[in-house]
């Protein structure tokens, strides 16, 4: 049993699950570097950007709005199903 493990296959795949396994253990993250000062600059509010964030609500009506017409979509459709699969009920009984 132990020569079939040893085999060519297994012993590959144990040696690549080993390197994927090693290449997660290293650390992922760096040292920390405080920012510089362009990148403070750049961090900090601008005015002129003010009147550009209010987009936030309006995408948020949007979204409600969409999600509102696909419920009345889907409760439609299943109204035409209940309305056809009941005539058809009713045909096949009067038959």
């Amino acid at each position: 049993m132990a020569s079939f493990l040893k085999s060519s296959p297994f012993s590959s795949m144990r040696s690549q699950s080993q390197r994927i396994q090693s290449l997660f253990a290293q650390p992922s993250r760096s040292f920390h570097i405080d920012l510089g000062e362009r990148e403070k600059a750049l961090l900090e509010k601008d005015s002129a950007l003010s009147r550009f964030k209010s987009y936030k609500q309006g995408a948020k009506r949007i979204r409600r709005v969409g999600d509102v017409l696909t419920v009345i979509v889907v409760a439609g459709c299943c109204y035409e199903i209940y309305v056809r699969a009941t005539t058809r009920a009713e045909a096949k009984s009067q038959e």
